[in-house]
């Protein structure tokens, strides 16, 4: 199973944490561990790219974590929302024995 922590800090998405794998499907054939790579991916890459954001970040097999260092500006905010929508949409439609959410105030 794929375990997703959602960073919040003051009512913004501060980072989030992915790990694990969802076990759908053999390896290179699991299309729920594709959708949360990408998703994951995609938005480290925007907020590095797109936006003036301070962050750490920590990447290896079956698992990646940003942690923005200071409240997310307005861009970060929204990168990381959309993020969110999209997880949940995997969740809604694959159901939580393939990935799990949790939200962490940090």
């Amino acid at each position: 199973m794929i375990q997703v922590t959602l960073f919040r800090r003051q009512n913004r998405w501060a980072g989030f944490r992915s790990e694990g794998h969802a076990g759908y499907a053999p390896e290179g054939a699991d299309i729920i561990c594709a959708a949360v790579s990408v998703l994951t991916t995609n938005t480290v890459n925007a907020i590095e790219e797109l936006t003036q954001e301070e962050f750490e970040g920590e990447q290896r097999d079956g698992y990646l974590e940003l942690r923005l260092k200071d409240i997310p500006g307005d861009a970060a905010e929204l990168l990381l929302q959309a993020m969110v929508l999209g997880l949940t949409s995997v969740q809604e439609s694959y159901g939580d024995c393939y990935i799990q959410i949790d939200t962490k105030e940090v």
